[in-house]
């Protein structure tokens, strides 16, 4: 079994600096991945209710505490409240959905999924007959009043934040009870997030990157987008360091400090993926991979279609 460190979180609690990512995985694919994860040694495991893949998470999850593998305490588990709860009543709610499909007493790790609401009560993706999202009034500062609900009724461990700018951030930790300890974020080479990890890192919050080695099978992708592990430069130093491409980019964000958590059901590339802590790139390797950030012109989860909501967060640098 592979070791992986972990992150200290600002209350304590310590996060494993790599994970296994779950968007997007398949149903009748993820249960499988998950157990052979945790059987080579990841113990941080990134989910969420919209994913609707949960139930199986749980399965494999459930099943590899069974045989003796690992304990619930040896475990992480994020999951986060989507858009359509944002109401402070509904956070429990959707939470406790959450703990019944995984099958778990508690959560490790809870996040606002997005910064904007949708409307409640209307299911999980309100539209009007033209397609457009009915928008909620609630504020995400609402929310945050019911994810610390969520902390005080012993069902999550830590709460966080995930796709928020630095303003929204801000306004979090100035109103909240309990501070938010991660800011899950995309981030990979092409969108490097310096300013967005140097703000979280003087704040004390940890930052987890989602799609680290990019987002290529995202549905919206098109033909014409570049491909992150087919830039010539980044295949130059994975030979150099007789690496793989994606060896190298997880490697990059792991020497800053940022958690990763990339995707896949299949299981050599979960296994390699893993295989990244017993490497260095030198410096003048890691300017060259942040040499590549091109901002929102290579953001993949832009969500366009709710650009006008209030509370949409990238119409801020960071």
């Amino acid at each position: 079994m592979l070791d992986t460190p972990y992150l200290t979180l600002n209350n304590g609690c310590k996060m494993p600096q790599i994970g296994l990512g779950t968007w997007k995985s398949k149903s009748g694919e993820v249960c499988n991945a998950v157990k052979y994860a945790i059987s080579i040694g990841y113990r941080s495991i990134d989910c969420a209710y919209i994913y609707g893949n949960e139930k199986e998470v749980g399965e494999a999850v459930r099943a590899k505490m069974a045989d003796g593998t690992v304990k619930r305490e040896d475990l992480f588990i994020t999951s986060k409240v989507w858009n359509a709860y944002h109401r402070r009543d509904l956070v429990l709610k959707n939470l406790d959905v959450s703990l019944e499909r995984l099958g778990l007493e508690y959560i490790d790790l809870y996040l606002i999924h997005w910064p904007m609401g949708v409307k409640e009560d209307a299911g999980d993706f309100p539209k009007d007959p033209n397609g457009k999202f009915y928008y909620s009034d609630t504020h995400f500062l609402d929310t945050w009043k019911g994810m610390e609900d969520a902390v005080d009724a012993g069902k999550v461990k830590s709460i966080g934040l995930s796709n928020f700018n630095s303003a929204q951030i801000q306004e979090v930790i100035d109103a909240a009870r309990i501070k938010p300890v991660n800011l899950q974020i995309e981030l990979n080479p092409y969108l490097n997030q310096m300013k967005l990890v140097e703000f979280c890192k003087e704040r004390g919050i940890t930052v987890t990157a989602y799609s680290p080695l990019g987002s290529g099978d995202r549905p919206w992708a098109k033909p014409t987008d570049p491909k992150l592990l087919e830039d010539p430069k980044i295949v130059a130093i994975a030979e150099k360091v007789n690496r793989t491409p994606a060896q190298v980019v997880l490697n990059w964000s792991i020497r800053r400090g940022v958690a990763v958590i990339p995707k896949s059901v299949t299981e050599s590339r979960i296994l390699s993926n893993f295989q990244i802590f017993d490497f260095s790139l030198t410096d003048d390797d890691m300017l060259v991979l942040q040499s590549f950030d091109g901002g929102d012109k290579f953001r993949s989860c832009v969500l366009e279609w709710v650009s006008d909501h209030p509370l949409y967060p990238f119409h801020i640098p960071f």
